[in-house]
């Protein structure tokens, strides 16, 4: 097992209303190794998803650096870090975010048709990750046609797309039943344990934190947990 990802000392603040900022996150900081499978959790408004998205390139930090593969991120220029995103990191939201008039296969091949491969190669990728997700038989369907759950698994399989280092959830059964929160809880196992594949997850469901290799407390703008990776508990 290699280091993956290291957030060292990230700070976070907003302006307010009033004209004072508001300071989310205060030196959080972790380490993530290849295959981990990581829950943050916290209470509303700590932090969490403004954390996920800068450990995804999706915003940067007031102060403070992220490594991948022991290269600083953000030491990147815009456009250098959007192909990084598109390249390395896979991103898994809520609330799907699926595009509504392409079918199920059209959008898990969207990463890697804007990465510009071509539409043969993308397709027959796209029908390899819906058959691991149990979605053969809704490729053809758009959004509207599939249930939540289906939804979020399309949303799992386009995250994967491009093969990713990383994928990084937020809040990936938020809107799902327990039933299918539950299926969807033994695809991204799976998914972790077949193919080595590395999750952060930001989550309030308890047994998705509490099956994952670590838990990671967001408090106070900091980052505390237990647990430990595959390499140590072995």
């Amino acid at each position: 097992m290699s280091t993956l990802l290291i957030a060292d000392a990230i700070t976070k603040s907003y302006p307010t209303g009033t004209g004072g900022r508001l300071n989310v996150l205060k030196g959080a900081s972790l380490t993530v190794e290849r295959g981990e499978l990581v829950a943050i959790v916290g209470e509303s408004g700590t932090g969490k998803s403004t954390l996920l998205h800068i450990l995804g390139a999706l915003d940067r930090p007031d102060a403070g650096r992220v490594y991948y593969h022991g290269k600083e991120i953000f030491a990147k220029r815009d456009r250098a870090l959007a192909r990084f995103r598109n390249e390395s990191i896979g991103f898994v939201f809520q609330f799907h975010h699926l595009l509504p008039e392409f079918s199920a296969l059209e959008n898990v091949a969207m990463p890697a048709l804007i990465q510009g491969r071509r539409m043969a190669s993308a397709r027959h990728r796209a029908r390899e990750l819906l058959d691991q997700m149990g979605l053969t038989d809704r490729a053809a369907h758009r959004p509207a046609e599939l249930s939540g759950g289906e939804q979020q698994r399309v949303a799992v399989a386009r995250a994967l797309m491009n093969a990713p280092d990383l994928i990084l959830a937020d809040e990936p059964t938020g809107n799902l039943d327990a039933r299918t929160a539950a299926l969807l809880h033994d695809s991204i196992h799976e998914l972790s344990r077949r193919h080595d594949q590395t999750f952060v997850i930001v989550t309030h469901n308890q047994a998705l934190a509490s099956e994952c290799d670590r838990v990671l407390h967001l408090e106070e703008g900091r980052l505390a947990g237990h647990g430990s990776s595959r390499t140590q508990a072995s």
